[in-house]
């Protein structure tokens, strides 16, 4: 078998916990009531016994689904990073199996962070149960989320939705900064100040970049992903982001300018598989109705907060 990628290899890869994939409550509980030795005696016991669908499973199984219309170069794969030993880890791929994933490359770490195989493994997003693998996937330049959700509603349709917050997320958070520092009036004048100049990526520009090549893969009307940034900028501060986009040449379907008014309403109106946001706040309220992502990084999560 040839490890070879052609030089316009384009794939999207994407690692996923064992706990983001399939609802693993129970067996966790078993770990922190009774211990590692009794948890390993349930998941052995139980590794026929199929895990239920955790917050992620339907994004995936949506993911996976795309490469039966998308060509070679561009196929999507999923690599799963557990926490697990493999003995332990059996019921994870035995609930693959039942499930139909096509999930054939796994790293199985006995206990300690699989973040370490993150960028071995190729990963342009990290999505997590644990914020500190989230936290460290972040600091090495990949894309990466704690999943905070309480529902695993499925949003109708075929078709992906995938909603972004802007700043912290897929920009920087300088204009962030000046906001939590200054003030708004502060900020909407450095934003009209700074009209015409781009601004730096945020942790998920790269994502977005690769999810437009798949999207690039057919015709705009029939595109099965659709984006949409979800932020609570308002006038004039849209202006800066519409050239940022602009000069990345970078396109996202929806652009809705809150103007600070609540996101939930809106994601539901989308109808949005799953939402990425840096905010706390805004990922709590989500969390009830969409697959929620909290993105720890820039100056809303500060290291002491996130530990």
């Amino acid at each position: 078998m040839s490890d070879a990628v052609t030089t316009d290899d384009q794939r999207l890869v994407i690692a996923i916990s064992s706990r983001a994939l399939f609802d693993l409550d129970e067996a966790h509980r078993v770990f922190e009531e009774q211990g590692l030795d009794a948890y390993s005696h349930y998941q052995i016991e139980n590794e026929d016994t199929p895990l239920p669908p955790g917050q992620a499973y339907r994004v995936v199984r949506k993911l996976l689904a795309l490469n039966e219309r998308l060509p070679e170069s561009l196929r999507i794969e999923v690599v799963l990073l557990s926490r697990n030993s493999a003995d332990t880890g059996l019921r994870v791929f035995n609930s693959i199996e039942h499930y139909g994933l096509a999930i054939t490359r796994a790293a199985f770490c006995g206990g300690e962070s699989p973040w370490r195989y993150i960028n071995a493994f190729g990963c342009q997003l990290f999505l997590s149960a644990e914020p500190g693998d989230v936290r460290k996937a972040l600091e090495s330049d990949v894309a990466a989320a704690t999943l905070v959700s309480r529902a695993a509603t499925e949003a109708e349709g075929d078709q992906l939705r995938f909603a972004f917050d802007g700043d912290a997320v897929l920009f920087s958070d300088e204009a962030e900064r000046i906001y939590k520092e200054q003030g708004l009036a502060a900020f909407a004048e450095s934003e009209r100040a700074s009209r015409h100049e781009p601004l730096d990526g945020g942790p998920f520009k790269q994502f977005l970049a690769a999810l437009q090549r798949l999207q690039s893969a057919f015709p705009a009307s029939e595109a099965p992903i659709r984006t949409a940034l979800v932020t609570a900028r308002s006038a004039p501060a849209h202006e800066r982001v519409i050239r940022t986009l602009r000069a990345w040449d970078i396109r996202i379907d929806e652009s809705i300018f809150l103007g600070g008014l609540k996101k939930t309403e809106f994601l539901k109106a989308y109808q949005a598989d799953v939402f990425f946001d840096d905010q706390q706040t805004h990922c709590d309220l989500a969390a009830d109705h969409i697959a929620t992502g909290h993105v720890p990084h820039g100056v809303a999560n500060p290291p002491e907060k996130c530990e």
